[in-house]
């Protein structure tokens, strides 16, 4: 059921003259370990990172633009934490403050666009919502097999997905939603998470 009280009720974030100014890698993570400390959730927000940099890589984007999306996975739900009333919110206007690329903060609210009211249109904001809950999903599924990833097959994290209560809090119609919206099919989303989330760089 979708959440009117996190509705962002804008349709602009950021200002164009903003655009390619960034956070480094390490002034985020330094926001992030500010911001976040449930450490399931940081270990959720690097996953989507590392998933948003290696498409990004995958696609061939030059390292500013890799880095640009990963930033986007990094921070998406960083006020998840201490601020779930203020989610998305009070990242977005953090970013703002900051004056980060609007890119960059447009894919972070439009990570949820059943909670959010904004739809995902640029590739970014696709993929941010694509690999959203399917990343936390592949990534429970991992936690119940012996082997972990390994060895892991699109078939058994469908074959759970199928499977309403597994990992229940996990959006079925969000998933779905998103690789229609990202125009790749759920197979092919899911076969990516599972080579590269294996190797996130958790540090």
């Amino acid at each position: 059921m979708e959440n009117l009280t996190l509705q962002l009720n804008r349709s602009t974030f950021g200002s164009p003259e903003n655009k390619g100014k960034v956070l480094s890698k390490e002034k985020a993570l330094a926001l992030l370990d500010d911001w976040v400390k449930n450490e399931k959730l940081k270990v959720h927000m690097k996953q989507v990172a590392h998933l948003m940099k290696s498409y990004a890589l995958f696609k061939e984007y030059d390292e500013a633009t890799q880095h640009r999306w990963y930033l986007a996975g990094l921070l998406h739900d960083a006020d998840w934490d201490q601020w779930p009333e203020q989610h998305c919110r009070k990242i977005i206007e953090e970013l703002e403050a900051r004056e980060i690329d609007p890119e960059i903060i447009r894919a972070i609210a439009s990570h949820g666009p059943r909670y959010f009211g904004v739809d995902p249109e640029t590739e970014m904001d696709k993929m941010l919502y694509a690999f959203d809950e399917l990343s936390g999903f592949v990534h429970a599924y991992s936690l119940m097999r012996p082997e972990g990833y390994l060895g892991m097959e699109v078939k058994g994290v469908k074959k759970r997905l199928k499977d309403k209560t597994f990992a229940a809090q996990v959006s079925r119609e969000d998933i779905r939603d998103a690789a229609e919206r990202a125009n790749i099919s759920q197979e092919e989303l899911i076969q990516f998470v599972i080579d590269n989330q294996l190797n996130a760089d958790l540090a």
